[in-house]
């Protein structure tokens, strides 16, 4: 029997915020996988190792957790006043399912970046030393992120002293501004409260009437207390992740606020959608100690926060749930807002898994509609590996 050989893809390996994914350039990808489709798609699965029934991705790029199950594609960009368009691609463990319906804000950080490196910038806009602004056009969303990365001698640099919790070791800072962050059409109507409320009751079976505010910004997510689903958010992976049952209540709570949200038509098409939106719970300041052994005080929070990703609790948080957070404790009167002391807010740090996180932005209300024209955070990001990536030549 004649075997396929395998065929090598220029790729790079980075990690972007508190996420890893492999970064190509669109030019690279092989020509039938440079346009959206399912020959993409099984490239992509195979690039990461998956569908894996064993969970561990060992034949792939993948490490086995929604924060480095993940692939990136960028090109010079095609829309006006736009340096790079970014496309992300959500690549599922267990199945075989790439979900493009949402942005990654953690590799959002490495975006600029990669861009610079691969000559995805025109010369003109690098400096020999000082801050690249470099304009992204997020393809998944159609919103506008403007990262600001470090330039030394005309090249990124990558090394520094910046800290963010949930990573080891320090690095250059990033900061990224995400322009106009509500969601647009794709995300449930163009309403950055697409069921007109800032507080809902949401009727879940099983579960009872949970109080929740349901937002399109950086994500769609749905915010719940965390005493109302019997945790006191401090929780980590392990108290979540481990118990198939609360796994289960989660992803009812996800799939009937997908409907609220209008995201989806019934809550079986969940399960295509697994992406968005996420589910986030929300409590008060307390003292925890994170998953690293670092105590958090809770003089030293806003709120705490813990949100599940891709069906398991994530180890630290998502850069869109963090511009979610970010925007709804701006706004007054959200569960999010509550939790971190009512009134008015730019800026919030607020308590995960792994550490603290600050985020900013500003709500305005505009003839009754709340308005967010940028949030605000800081990341770090580091390429680990470049080279080729192989796959079997069939596989796609």
């Amino acid at each position: 029997m004649t075997q396929v050989p395998q065929i090598k893809i220029a790729a790079t390996y980075i990690r972007g915020g508190t996420s890893k994914g492999v970064f190509f350039r669109l030019q690279d990808l092989p020509v039938v996988a440079q346009v959206s489709g399912a020959a993409r798609d099984a490239l992509l699965l195979r690039v990461i190792g998956s569908p894996d029934p064993y969970g561990k991705q060992i034949d792939g790029m993948g490490a086995a957790t929604s924060s480095t199950s993940k692939t990136v594609i960028l090109s010079k960009s095609t829309k006006a006043d736009h340096d790079v368009d970014y496309l992300f691609g959500q690549v599922a463990i267990d199945k075989a399912f790439v979900d493009w319906s949402g942005n990654c804000g953690n590799l959002s950080a490495a975006v600029g970046s990669f861009a610079i490196s691969a000559g995805l910038v025109d010369a003109s806009r690098i400096p020999q030393n000082g801050v690249a602004v470099i304009r992204i056009w997020q393809a998944n969303i159609a919103k506008t992120i403007i990262a600001h990365v470090p330039i030394t001698d005309g090249e990124v640099q990558e090394t520094g002293n910046f800290e963010l919790d949930g990573v080891t070791f320090p690095a250059a800072e990033v900061q990224l501004e995400f322009i106009d962050p509500a969601a647009d059409e794709d995300g449930a109507g163009g309403s950055m409260f697409p069921t007109g409320n800032l507080v809902d009751d949401l009727d879940v079976p099983g579960v009872g009437i949970l109080k929740a505010t349901m937002i399109n910004a950086g994500i769609p997510t749905i915010f719940v207390n965390a005493e109302s689903i019997g945790y006191t958010g401090t929780e980590l992976q392990d108290a979540i992740n481990s118990d198939p049952v609360a796994l289960a209540k989660f992803e009812t709570i996800r799939a009937h606020g997908a409907v609220r949200m209008g995201l989806i038509q019934h809550i079986d098409d969940a399960a295509n959608r697994q992406h968005t939106p996420k589910v986030a719970f929300v409590a008060p300041p307390a003292d925890y100690v994170s998953s690293s052994g670092k105590k958090v005080a809770a003089a030293d929070i806003d709120l705490l926060v813990r949100a599940m990703s891709m069906g398991k609790l994530h180890h630290a948080m998502m850069g869109t749930a963090a511009v979610a957070i970010g925007t709804a404790a701006a706004i007054p009167g959200t569960l999010v807002n509550l939790a971190a002391g009512g009134g008015d807010r730019t800026a919030v740090r607020f308590g995960h898994p792994s550490g603290t996180l600050r985020v900013g932005a500003e709500a305005t209300q505009v003839n009754g509609e709340w308005a967010v024209k940028k949030a605000i955070m800081s990341r770090s990001a580091r390429i680990l590996m470049e080279g080729w990536v192989r796959v079997p030549g069939d596989s796609f």
